[in-house]
């Protein structure tokens, strides 16, 4: 069973910058492909950005030229560098990370982009 937990959320003022952390347990084979997704108060979540094993990256329109996604496939760790943060930035961000064609996803960290 793999297990997926995310780390670094926090309160930012806009302009800052935050970096999240998803390190996955369980797993005896490097995973598949691995993303970060978020969710906003009554917005449906949404994909921020996702990275293949051999890092090809996807972003989406939103944080294209801020947000960097990058992985470490030797300790299965997943991370989203965040700068020039903006309110609407504001979500739980997951971590979703794909293995033998099953997903696993973490509980959530929350960012809050305000002054």
């Amino acid at each position: 069973q793999v297990q997926v937990v995310e780390s670094g959320g926090g309160l930012v003022q806009p302009g800052g910058s935050l970096r999240l952390s998803c390190a996955a347990s369980g797993s005896p084979f490097s995973l598949d492909a691995m993303g970060w997704y978020r969710q906003a108060p009554g917005k449906e979540r949404e994909l921020v950005a996702s990275i293949t094993r051999v890092g090809g990256t996807n972003y989406a329109n939103s944080v294209k030229g801020r947000f960097t996604i990058s992985r470490d496939n030797a300790k299965n760790t997943l991370y989203l560098q965040m700068n020039s943060l903006k309110p609407e930035d504001t979500a739980v961000y997951y971590c979703n990370a794909w293995y033998l064609n099953t997903p696993y996803w973490g509980q959530g960290t929350q960012v809050t982009v305000s002054s």
